[in-house]
């Protein structure tokens, strides 16, 4: 766990990556974008939908980079691919 001073207040975070984090009491415990309440399982949904991912990072203006949303990908295929031998063993 990471603990760090931002806006004067103290902000604790597990990191998953550069730009994605677990904080507590911050959206549930969901993955977010650092220093944001903005879930990155919405931006996947977005993603899902056919949203480009300029026009993604451009509509946070600024607070989720490209590079960010390009990371959020990367981390659902690790956990996809991680996941795959309990997918087979439940018969999914």
């Amino acid at each position: 766990m990471v603990r760090e001073l931002v806006g004067g207040e103290w902000y604790e975070y597990e990191p998953m990556g550069q730009y994605i984090v677990r904080a507590p009491g911050v959206c549930g415990g969901r993955p977010t974008f650092k220093y944001t309440r903005i879930e990155v399982g919405g931006v996947l949904d977005r993603l899902a939908a056919g949203e480009d991912v300029e026009v993604i990072a451009e509509g946070y203006a600024g607070r989720v980079p490209r590079e960010a949303v390009l990371e959020a990908i990367d981390l659902a295929r690790r956990y996809f691919l991680g996941s795959l031998g309990e997918l087979v063993q439940s018969g999914a």
